[in-house]
């Protein structure tokens, strides 16, 4: 892998603070991953992502916005060689931490608009990494970087949830401090037209998560079962805390048709 020297940018700069301030403190703790329902909803957010993007073993993947290597630790179980990059030094030297075989992970502190990779790649995933990119700019270099028939795979912030809504319209507040200056949030309309506009192919954008991080551990059977129901009625299903996001790059003679 080759690197470039890092863009620098306003967001980037907020970026690198924001994974100061998570790595003073404990970063899995502030997202919700570490409460038990925090801990089901990440298991849950790894399969989908390892489903999405056909992660097996031999995969060639790259992971965005890998943290602290929680979920990184999760998709290495399929047996995929996954490069794994986030722009926080502090974040990435507690996923080194983790000591995941080498021959088998990589992990590497840079911005991922800055990063040089040596693609191409079967698939590229990553957990709530997009909203704090540029969009535009990232998906395009996604697309370059996939094998022909490769695959996107990520969870991102369902921007029609009341939580999400209120997170990035008074994200002042000192309750939402978890969220950095520049991050925002998907609708999955708007979002699918985008990535069909870009070239991908097979999109599916699916709302998903009603389980809070901050549910009695009592009541998660219900809240789970509940979900489901929420999560398959029209309506109500848009609203659900996340979006499952899917994607492919056609096959090479569809890529120059298109060109």
């Amino acid at each position: 892998m080759t690197m470039q020297a890092p863009v620098e940018s306003a967001r980037a700069d907020h970026e690198r603070a924001h994974g100061r301030m998570l790595a003073a403190s404990d970063p899995e703790a502030i997202w919700g991953w570490k409460t038990p329902a925090g801990r089901r909803r990440a298991r849950r957010r790894a399969r989908l992502i390892a489903a999405g993007g056909e992660l097996r073993p031999g995969s060639h993947v790259l992971e965005i916005g890998c943290g602290t290597g929680m979920f990184t630790a999760m998709f290495a179980k399929t047996g995929a060689h996954i490069l794994a990059v986030d722009i926080s030094p502090e974040l990435i030297e507690r996923a080194r931490a983790r000591g995941l075989p080498g021959n088998q992970v990589q992990f590497f502190d840079r911005p991922f608009e800055a990063c040089d990779v040596d693609g191409p790649f079967d698939a590229i995933i990553g957990s709530s990494v997009i909203h704090h990119l540029d969009v535009e700019a990232s998906l395009r270099k996604m697309f370059a970087l996939l094998r022909p028939n490769g695959k996107i795979s990520f969870a991102e912030p369902n921007l029609l949830n009341p939580q999400v809504f209120l997170e990035r319209k008074l994200r002042f507040l000192p309750w939402f401090s978890y969220v950095s200056p520049d991050e925002a949030a998907f609708v999955r309309w708007s979002l699918a037209r985008r990535l069909r506009r870009l070239g991908f192919v097979d999109v599916l954008i699916q709302p998903f998560d009603w389980l809070h991080p901050k549910t009695p551990r009592l009541l998660i059977p219900v809240i789970r079962g509940l979900g489901w129901v929420l999560e398959h009625l029209p309506g109500t299903r848009e609203f659900s805390g996340s979006l499952f996001i899917s994607a492919r790059r056609p096959a090479e003679n569809r890529v120059r048709l298109a060109a």
